[in-house]
């Protein structure tokens, strides 16, 4: 169903894979949108267990695409590093594929939140006071990985 690398060479171990994943500070969610366009979001996530947890507003053309079909893909890209003397640079990336869902249940909105929180707030203790100043509002998204690949990509 999913394909295969082509330059097999480049790719990266899975462990290498999740451990980019945790790591990156953002992502890009991409989504069918309106009229079929492809339609890709900057976003901030998180991911546990095989799972990226994604916030969102309750509606809005994210939601839309979503409940219209609810298969996506995940970017993420490391800052790369560039090769000493020349112009090159060498970097990281995966892409997964999979399903994605707004969930339902608020106490496990309220904890991916917090997962979410603990990764960006610096501040302990600030995740807790967030999510009791707006928590009732919050909205997350659960992306199921279905299929990932990583790679090691040089420039030149």
């Amino acid at each position: 169903m999913f394909r295969q690398m082509r330059r097999f060479k480049q790719q990266i171990p899975e462990a290498d894979c999740i451990d980019l994943l945790k790591k990156a500070p953002r992502g890009v969610l991409s989504l069918i949108g309106d009229g079929g366009y492809p339609y890709g979001i900057p976003v901030n996530f998180v991911y546990e267990d095989g799972d990226i947890y994604i916030h969102c507003a309750g509606e809005g053309h994210k939601i839309d695409a979503i409940k219209a079909c609810d298969k996506a893909s995940f970017c993420v890209l490391d800052e790369g590093t560039q090769l000493e003397g020349d112009w090159d640079w060498l970097f990281h990336s995966v892409i997964c594929f999979g399903r994605i869902r707004e969930i339902e249940d608020r106490d496990e909105v309220l904890r991916k939140a917090a997962l979410l929180g603990d990764k960006y707030f610096k501040e302990k203790g600030h995740t807790e006071r967030e999510i009791r100043r707006v928590g009732h509002k919050v909205h997350m998204l659960e992306f199921t990985v279905e299929h990932m690949t990583g790679k090691e990509v040089s420039e030149n």
